[in-house]
């Protein structure tokens, strides 16, 4: 190789993130994509019940986060999922499928928050959100987090942090406020939609797991987190209970100030539309301030994760990788991709049809993990297996509801997310048959044998 070709290797500053900087990084995520906007689709799925959807998903993700927990204190690294997946099933298709699954759910997620920050911002104006104008000012964001995320570990962090404490205070100020002033805190069972069932039920609790989700951004700091082996499965926990708080106080909020009907007929913004019976407008005003702030943190921390986390795809082989004459590391090309592929969703999928996509692509990968720990890494971990079983099941049960509403209602977004499937599959079953051995000279990025992978995806573990 010549000497004189640029470093592209991806660099992390051990110890440059803390366990407070961690947690505010996976609140970020998970608060800005969930209680924004999720609760009119939920409420829509299952009518009044949409509170105990919250609470039904916070179980289940707490089980799941069994497995995660015992990953992140073995291998703590930047790959996060990525090599999990690998250590459970080599360098193989099965590893990369799943890990670009993950990866795809993360970018969903970020173009989910990003309409989610448009939608919001055009409540001070009162502009309807189907205008053209929700999706550019999501495009914005995603620029300006962007910009941020070019940027050193500790302003990133700092960032995260400050608006994660803002909207985690505002939001509980949200609930609390809400509840006191309403006339009655309940949630009528009776008053579920007309078209709620069971399945339904499962269909909202799926939704609600997208909520939380955002735990698995933490995962991706093994390599930059002080105290890895301690401190990645402490800050998993605390974001999850942090939200079960925040989602199950406000969830009541909204409940107890508007109609079901008027839950759904204000789905893409519900929080501010509850805030008006509640406090007046200057009480819209303040929700919409707090979206916008949530939003955008939410998006600067989901980007840090995901942009890493196809980095290290790109170093352990899994994935292909040009440079496209671009300057600097292989971190800062995959952080261009993300954006990029963030800001075609965003333009181009409504808030229903991305959380549709990003929920089917992550219970898929979850269950493969569930599956790793327990056919491959139960011992190696110290995982009883019996929780990764229930997860699974759980997994199952809730995405089967799921599809069974999303055939009955919106059977196109099946269509797009089986050829996205298909498309990964085809992709990647050629490009890792078309990788070079180990002793033959790399270009690019774009090959080595299974086993160069592993040992390059070791060298980042702490």
């Amino acid at each position: 190789m010549d000497d004189a070709a640029p470093d592209r290797t991806s660099k992390y500053q051990a110890d440059s993130l803390s366990l407070i900087g961690a947690v505010a990084l996976g609140t970020g995520v998970m608060i800005g994509a969930g209680i924004f906007a999720l609760t009119g689709q939920m409420a829509e799925m299952t009518g009044s019940l949409f509170p105990l959807a919250f609470l039904s998903a916070a179980l289940i993700v707490s089980l799941s986060a069994y497995s995660y927990v015992k990953l992140s204190n073995a291998y703590p690294s930047a790959g996060g999922i990525a090599m999990y997946l690998e250590k459970a099933y080599g360098g193989t298709l099965t590893t990369a499928f799943h890990a670009l699954l993950m990866y795809f759910s993360m970018v969903i997620a970020q173009s989910f928050l990003a309409r989610t920050f448009g939608s919001y911002t055009l409540r001070l104006f009162e502009i309807d959100d189907g205008s053209w104008l929700a999706p550019a000012l999501g495009v914005g964001l995603l620029l300006t987090a962007f910009l941020i995320n070019l940027s050193v570990t500790g302003l990133i962090q700092g960032v995260a942090s400050l608006l994660g404490f803002i909207k985690i205070g505002g939001i509980v100020l949200f609930g609390v406020v809400g509840v006191w002033t309403a006339d009655s805190v309940t949630t009528d069972f009776s008053a579920a939609d007309r078209g709620a069932s069971l399945t339904g039920f499962l269909g909202a609790t799926a939704l609600g797991i997208l909520a939380f989700k955002g735990f698995t951004t933490i995962t991706n700091s093994g390599s930059e987190l002080k105290d890895p082996r301690r401190n990645l499965g402490r800050a998993i926990m605390i974001s999850i209970g942090l939200c079960v708080v925040i989602y199950a106080l406000v969830g009541f909020a909204v409940s107890s100030n508007l109609s079901l009907e008027e839950i759904i007929a204000t789905r893409n913004y519900s929080l501010a539309a509850a805030a008006r019976p509640a406090l007046g407008e200057y009480a819209v005003l303040f929700t919409v301030v707090l979206a916008m702030l949530a939003t955008a943190g939410g998006i600067i921390a989901s980007i840090f994760a995901v942009s890493r986390m196809l980095a290290m795809m790109t170093e352990m082989k899994l994935v292909p990788h040009r440079h496209f004459h671009m300057p600097g590391t292989i971190r800062k090309h995959t952080l261009v991709y993300t954006v990029a592929l963030g800001l075609v969703l965003t333009a181009f999928f409504d808030l229903s049809r991305i959380a549709a996509l990003g929920i089917i692509f992550y219970l898929i990968m979850d269950i493969a993990i569930h599956w790793g720990v327990l056919r491959h890494l139960r011992k190696e971990v110290e995982a009883h297996p019996a929780i990764p079983v229930i997860a699974i099941v759980m997994d199952v049960i809730v995405m089967g509801g799921f599809l069974w509403v999303k055939v009955a209602s919106d059977p196109l977004v099946l269509v797009v997310a089986a050829a996205i499937m298909a498309a990964i599959l085809i992709t990647e079953s050629l490009f890792l048959k078309s990788r070079p051995s180990a002793s033959e000279p790399e270009h690019s990025h774009v090959g080595s044998s299974s086993g160069s992978s592993i040992q390059r995806a070791d060298k980042y573990e702490r």
